[in-house]
C-alpha cells in the first residue's frame, strides 16, 4: 500500500438443508414420471458486439477509478509518530484532493472550504517537495504564533489543543518556547535559522499571506514548521478523512520473516491481517 504519502460475514442462501430424518415412504398407483434433463446452459456469447462492450466496461471503470486518484482522493501510509494519538504509524489514509481546491472551473460546482485552524492537512514538504507530510495547521496568513512550555498561543491566546500529547522529559528551549533566537535545535534547517527572525514580531512568529505554520500533535517529536518553516499554499494537497485500514507494527521475529519483494510482503500481510489489524481504527474518520 502507497505511501507515496494512508480495511463479514458472507450470505446465508435461500434455502437450507433440512435435518430432519427422510419422511417414510408413500406408495401410490401413479406411475413414475419420466426423468427429465436440465435445460442445457447457454454457451458464452463471443461475438465481437459482447467482446466491444466488456472492453469499454473495463476501460470505463479503469478511466473512474484513475480520475478519483489523480483528481479527487489519494491513498497515504504513516510511517511516523508525529501525529500520535491522532494518527498512529501503520494508519492508511484517504485524502480528499479538492476539499482545499480554489478557482476555475471546479469551483464552481465543488464545495471548497478554507484552510481553517484546527485543519490535518497533507502538504508537499517544503524541503523536499518530493516528500508528503501530515500535520495540523496551528497559523493562518496573518496570525502571531508563539509557544510557551511547548503548548501554542495564537495572537495572544491559548490554543483549546485537546488533540495535543506531550511525551519529552526534557526541556528544549528551541522546541518548546518558540519563537526562540538564542538557541537552536539540530534540527533546524539553515535557512530557516537566518529567515525566521525576519518574520518575529514582539517575540511572536508572524505568518505571512499565502502560507500556514504547522505543528504535530505528538508536540514534542514532531518535525514540522518550528524546524524547517511555513507550509506554502500552493504545497498543500489536500485533507484527511478516512482512515480505511490501519495496521499494527509486527514482532521483530515476524519482520525478520517478511519477504523482501513488494509482492511477498503484501501476501504476507494479507496472511497476518485478522492479527494486525487495528478494527478499532478502520473507517474512523479523520479529526
Amino acid at each position: 500500500m502507497d505511501q507515496g504519502p494512508p480495511i463479514d460475514e458472507g450470505l446465508k442462501p435461500d434455502i437450507m438443508p433440512s435435518d430432519e430424518p427422510m419422511a417414510a415412504a408413500v406408495t401410490t398407483d401413479a406411475p413414475v414420471p419420466a426423468e427429465v434433463s436440465p435445460p442445457a446452459t447457454a454457451p458464452p456469447d463471443l461475438s465481437p458486439s459482447a467482446l466491444m462492450d466488456t472492453i469499454q466496461f473495463l476501460a470505463s471503470t479503469i478511466i473512474i477509478a484513475i480520475f478519483v486518484i489523480v483528481f479527487l482522493a489519494q491513498a497515504f501510509q504513516i510511517p511516523s509518530e508525529s501525529m500520535e494519538q491522532t494518527l498512529l504509524v501503520g494508519d492508511y489514509l484517504l485524502v480528499d484532493k479538492v476539499h482545499y481546491g480554489e478557482g476555475g472551473v471546479w469551483g464552481e460546482v465543488l464545495p471548497y472550504h478554507r484552510v481553517n485552524r484546527g485543519d490535518i492537512i497533507v502538504f508537499k514538504w517544503p524541503v523536499h517537495p518530493q516528500q508528503h507530510f501530515v500535520k495540523r495547521v496551528i497559523g493562518i496568513p496573518g496570525d502571531r504564533i508563539r509557544m510557551s512550555h511547548g503548548k501554542a498561543l495564537v495572537n495572544g491566546r491559548p490554543m483549546d489543543e485537546n488533540y495535543a500529547v506531550f511525551k519529552a522529559h526534557n526541556y528544549d528551549f528551541y522546541r518548546d518556547d518558540f519563537p526562540n533566537v538564542r538557541f537552536r535545535s539540530r534540527q533546524v534547517t539553515d535557512e530557516w535559522w537566518n529567515d525566521f527572525p525576519g518574520f518575529i514580531r514582539n517575540g511572536e512568529l508572524l505568518v505571512p499571506a499565502g502560507h500556514y505554520f504547522v505543528l504535530g500533535d505528538n508536540r514534542d517529536q514532531s518535525l514540522d514548521s518550528r524546524y524547517w518553516g511555513f507550509v506554502p499554499r500552493e504545497n498543500i494537497v489536500g485533507k484527511p478523512f478516512l482512515i480505511y485500514l490501519s495496521l499494527q507494527q509486527p514482532p521483530l521475529d515476524q519482520t525478520a520473516q517478511a519477504p523482501d519483494d513488494k509482492i511477498g510482503r503484501f501476501g504476507y500481510v494479507l496472511w497476518h491481517l485478522p492479527g494486525l489489524a487495528r478494527w478499532d481504527r478502520i473507517l474512523r474518520v479523520v479529526q
